[in-house]
């Protein structure tokens, strides 16, 4: 099921498949890809993807950075680093935020348009996923009500039980 609410839209769908400005990778600190959605992303990428990733050293959690695209459909990949879950009293939910906030920031930074973000440290990362949601979805209407330079922003969902928490937070 695909939903629109304004310039958010919800998505079921590959996100490396996407034919949007940029995608958002849930990436590691090294950046030279890994399991999940990481691992998806550098795969359909292809190698000069890890080769401009290598130049990056690494990345904080929290923060964001920026490669091309190449064989994706979308032409820039904005790299961050989601939080690993440890019951939340270590700043995970600051953090996580902060992946969006900054993902967002250098998208519009870099005139992108249109973003799609996966559900970030939703995956071996083990953040609870109604409170992941809960956060992606406050961080991106705070920054559409304050800046407009993005059009659009897809919170793409990879299966039922994702679809259905970012569904729940749209509703609240």
């Amino acid at each position: 099921m695909n939903a629109s609410l304004g310039r958010i839209h919800l998505v079921s769908d590959d996100i490396t498949q996407l034919s949007v400005d940029a995608i958002v990778n849930a990436a590691n600190h090294s950046l030279l890809g890994g399991g999940g959605v990481d691992g998806a992303i550098h795969r359909a990428a292809g190698p000069e993807l890890l080769a401009e990733c290598r130049t990056l050293n690494g990345c904080e959690t929290g923060q964001a950075k920026i490669t091309r695209g190449y064989r994706l459909a979308a032409r820039f990949v904005i790299h961050t680093v989601g939080p690993i879950w440890h019951g939340g009293h270590q700043g995970e939910p600051d953090l996580l935020a902060a992946c969006y906030r900054n993902s967002l920031k250098l998208a519009a930074d870099n005139g992108i348009q249109t973003i799609a973000f996966p559900a970030i440290s939703c995956g071996v990362y083990r953040y609870p996923l109604a409170e992941a949601a809960r956060i992606a979805v406050r961080e991106v209407r705070n920054y559409l009500a304050d800046d407009d330079r993005i059009e659009t922003i897809y919170l793409v969902c990879f299966g039922e039980d994702v679809q259905h928490a970012y569904q729940q937070a749209l509703q609240e």
